[in-house]
């Protein structure tokens, strides 16, 4: 029996937020929402997530500025413009309970939501993310370090040049992206739609040029002491060679009231493209026990 899956338009900010629900809305199940990484990704990586839809309604959009959403060239890109967004997507598609799931980038905003005192969210879902910007950078940079010398000498001169978008640098990159990002056997359709449809101007003024140089508007980005706040129950899952490190999934549940902790060994980065099957048995698991 196939699905029911629509997709349409979300009203945000004079412009156009894309979703996607794989699913009945209208059934008594409480839907998940997914929040992709970045910031500027797009849902593409989130495809498995629809294997769940026989359960439960999986809602997936793309965040204004990238993917299938409208791409404003007048809007000044912070924290608030995604976290507002998160609050018009559940208000017009009239999601009063979910679960909640993050990953990445989206797991930052998936914290924001809920200390923005959200309500209706039945379990939150911390995938391969972080409380504090400051401490990813940092294990970031050991990361890099721990790279065949020969790659770490061309990021070393490209970075001190500011030349970040020369195909020499782009290349060396490529080796921190099959070691902490995806391990899996490519190419990999999903990646290759997100990697295609992904705004890196978005990245840039949130991010900065890369993972360990934080010069945009997330900098500074800290939640570590309002983490006890959080009454939601909360599960981090992650990668063994996630970028998402042993330390930063640590601060996360040491932070958060019995939140528990699910490791997938054979994964990075993206769990829900290297190591499937586990990754929905583990969520779908834990939303059950949840409700």
């Amino acid at each position: 029996m196939s699905l029911p899956v629509s997709e349409g338009y979300v009203d945000y900010r004079g412009g156009r937020t894309w979703y996607r629900v794989c699913g009945d809305l209208a059934s008594a199940a409480v839907p998940l929402l997914a929040l992709h990484g970045g910031p500027g990704s797009t849902h593409h990586y989130f495809g498995p997530l629809e294997q769940l839809g026989s359960e439960r309604p999986v809602v997936l959009y793309d965040q204004i500025g990238c993917g299938s959403s409208d791409r404003p060239q007048d809007i000044e890109w912070s924290v608030a413009v995604f976290r507002e967004e998160v609050n018009a997507v559940r208000s017009q598609l009239g999601l009063e309970r979910i679960h909640l799931l993050g990953t990445s980038w989206g797991g930052m905003l998936a914290l924001e939501h809920v200390l923005s005192g959200a309500e209706g969210v039945v379990s939150l879902i911390l995938s391969s993310t972080l409380a504090s910007i400051e401490q990813w950078a940092a294990e970031q940079v050991l990361l890099r370090n721990a790279l065949p010398p020969t790659v770490v000498e061309v990021l070393d001169r490209h970075e001190r040049a500011g030349t970040y978008d020369d195909p020499e640098y782009e290349q060396a990159m490529e080796a921190y992206f099959d070691r902490h990002f995806y391990r899996g056997s490519k190419p990999r359709p999903e990646l290759e739609r997100m990697n295609a449809e992904k705004a890196r101007d978005v990245y840039r003024a949130m991010q900065g040029p890369n993972e360990w140089t934080v010069t945009g508007a997330l900098r500074g980005w800290d939640v570590r002491d309002r983490l006890v706040e959080i009454d939601v129950p909360t599960v981090v899952i992650r990668g063994r060679h996630d970028m998402c490190t042993n330390s930063i999934a640590a601060t996360l549940v040491r932070g958060i009231r019995n939140a528990r902790e699910i490791v997938l060994e054979e994964s990075s980065h993206t769990p829900v493209l290297e190591e499937t099957d586990r990754y929905l048995e583990s969520i779908g698991a834990f939303m059950r026990d949840c409700e």
